[in-house]
């Protein structure tokens, strides 16, 4: 398709796809002011939340990266397409139909390679949901569902499907809906045959669509429906091969379903398998996610961070629940290598007789899997008595060695006094009941590990402008944000304000731009609505440093305790004019000091009618603010 997309669409798909609901399809956004929102920044990682929404601008701004921009820079960037892509996705999730430029309409033959991906994974899910239903060999299906307590309606509501005994049912089942071979190949849903063309990925197996955090289904897991002995059965459970849409290293199944509990209940629970997620929330447990066929891994800690959006500030809680045998306790070493990258608390639920959740929910019932949670034990205590059940205890031998074996993975906690309780701990489960000797072996372990790691951690926090403590330079800020984000109010005193009244670089910068833009009463005139106005005034930006602390400007918190009105306005602009005639006259009364009174006389007599003068404009000016507040 030839042609730009028509500017009047451009502006209407993002009129009709709010920034807010389409960044929280990815991170989990709360509260931060009137129209602030704020959340982990999905573009780095980060302890606390530094990435910003404004619903009112509709930009977003992270003040750890400097990533900002508007609803599509965001798509562009969450999802790595290029301009048209993305405004294709939101068109079709805004229910707008495209115009180019040349002629042409967006509609379901032409599309961007990751829609129409995501197309043929709709299609697919939808397929295998019919064969459950429908193919008499899905019998072996139903009986693996029922023998675990599922019914058709829990199968419905997980949408579960199954993938046919043909070779290339599903295949040909696409193809005739118009997708193309090389769509199957790069989705992971069909594969080369050995004897050329294209077969199913997928044989005889019970599937479950794994979907992203927007709810798009991106994948599968197939659990094998063949007895173990038949000839190539393949393993038991088989998922999609990484592909442009999936990645099993950052998708975790079920967190589209749980996503808005785990907010609610600031809990993540961690399963092992896909019935064990489906087990959890029939039991009431609708924070439960599972890994994709991979271990749980630093990717998945990002994404159970941003659902969580967890920091200092806010404790929550991830829960990671383990066979009891040796793999389970492996399972537990290798969660614990990433608890230091967690703010939440790190647990573990183990059932003694080594149960599965959604085992244990079959025996149980509801009241099983609900206690199972609640019986959780911090992660770092689980990992420590993993270590120390290798070795005797009984010998003197055994307990030092148990001892130097667990000092490590007490060190590696961050916090002082926790380490001190776990060491002390450490103490009373070995027996030594010698806690001074204990504490001690274990700080020579931390010191032969590297010591205190002191200095990263005391050092201090980057402010988010130079010179955040001067009065002149909160007052510029706060008049350039009301600018960019009220324009209808600051505009009529913001045009009078002269580069001269703004003392840092950027600020003046800023200034500059929206002048040569005809200032903010043309600027709100010619776009319509604010989002457009800061849009354009971004774009304006001739360097990549102005366009972002413009996007910055655009959705950091306004410092107003009330909502912003004409008053707040008037009093932030007469501040500017008000600090800058200070400045003025603290330069006049350095020049005058310098005069002669004899010789100068006439410049005195000037220089002091100036001085009365700018006082009393600055006496004008505080009384303006004053009763402005």
């Amino acid at each position: 398709m030839g042609g730009r997309i028509r500017d009047a669409d451009v502006a209407l798909v993002r009129e009709r796809s709010p920034i807010a609901d389409v960044v929280a399809e990815h991170v989990q956004l709360r509260p931060a002011g009137r129209n602030e929102l704020v959340g982990l920044c999905p573009f780095h990682d980060e302890k606390s939340p530094s990435f910003y929404v404004n619903a009112a601008t509709g930009l977003f701004h992270c003040f750890g990266c400097q990533q900002g921009g508007d609803v599509y820079s965001f798509v562009r960037e969450i999802d790595g397409l290029t301009f048209r892509e993305a405004a294709e996705r939101l068109a079709r999730r805004a229910g707008v139909a495209l115009t180019y430029e040349g002629g042409g309409t967006t509609d379901r033959t032409v599309s961007s390679q990751r829609q129409r991906l995501l197309e043929t994974h709709r299609a697919a899910a939808e397929f295998y949901a019919e064969q459950l239903e429908s193919q008499a060999s899905a019998r072996a299906g139903w009986d693996f569902l029922a023998a675990r307590g599922f019914d058709l309606t829990t199968a419905a509501r997980f949408e579960v499907g199954y993938a046919p005994t043909g070779w290339d049912t599903l295949t040909r089942h696409l193809l005739a809906r118009r997708f193309t071979g090389e769509e199957l190949v790069l989705g992971g849903l069909a594969k080369q045959g050995a004897r050329g063309g294209l077969i199913d990925r997928f044989h005889h197996r019970l599937m479950w669509p794994i979907r992203d955090l927007a709810g798009e289904v991106v994948g599968f897991g197939g659990r094998r429906l063949a007895e173990d002995d038949a000839p190539n059965a393949g393993p038991k459970y088989l998922n999609t091969p990484d592909t442009p849409l999936f990645k099993k290293a950052n998708l975790l199944y079920g967190a589209d379903l749980a996503r808005r509990d785990i907010a609610r209940r600031y809990q993540v629970v961690v399963v092992e398998g896909y019935t064990d997620v489906m087990a959890c929330h029939l039991a009431g447990v609708t924070t439960a996610v599972a890994t994709c066929g991979t271990a749980f891994g630093s990717e998945h800690v990002a994404v159970v961070r941003r659902l969580l959006m967890d920091s200092d500030e806010r404790r929550g809680e991830v829960i990671f629940t383990f066979d009891g045998d040796a793999a389970g306790q492996k399972a537990a070493l290798r969660a614990f290598e990433h608890e230091e990258r967690f703010a939440t608390q790190t647990f573990v639920a183990v059932e003694p007789s080594g149960r599965d959740p959604c085992e244990l929910w079959m025996s149980g019932g509801d009241g099983a899997v609900r206690d199972l949670v609640a019986s959780r034990v911090p992660l770092v205590e689980f990992a420590i008595r993993g270590v120390l059940d290798r070795y005797d205890l009984n010998t003197t031998e055994g307990r030092l060695a148990a001892l130097d074996a667990a000092a490590p993975l007490v060190n590696r906690l961050k916090d002082a006094a926790l380490r001190h309780r776990y060491a002390v701990n450490l103490d009373r489960w070995l027996g030594f009941l010698d806690e001074r000797f204990v504490v001690g072996r274990v700080a020579e372990h931390r010191s032969r590990q590297g010591g205190e790691r002191a200095g990263a951690r005391s050092a201090p926090m980057r402010r988010r402008g130079a010179g955040a403590d001067d009065a002149a330079v909160i007052v510029e800020r706060e008049a350039l944000k009301l600018a960019v984000q009220y324009p209808g109010l600051a505009g009529p005193m913001f045009d009078t304000l002269g580069p001269e009244m703004f003392t840092v670089p950027a600020h003046r910068a800023v200034r500059d731009l929206i002048a040569e833009a005809g200032g903010v009463c043309a600027g709100l005139a010619r776009s319509g609505e604010v989002t457009t106005w800061v849009t354009e005034l971004a774009a304006a930006a001739s360097e990549e440093e102005l366009r972002r602390f413009v996007t910055a400007l655009a959705v950091e918190r306004v410092l107003c305790d009330h909502d912003v009105d004409d008053r707040y306005v008037d009093e932030q602009m007469s501040r500017v004019q008000e600090l800058h005639v200070t400045r003025r006259i603290t330069d006049l009364k350095s020049r005058v000091q310098r005069l002669n009174g004899v010789t100068d006389a006439e410049a005195l007599r000037r220089a002091f009618g100036e001085l009365i003068a700018l006082e009393q404009h600055k006496h004008q000016l505080r009384e303006r603010g004053v009763g402005a507040a």
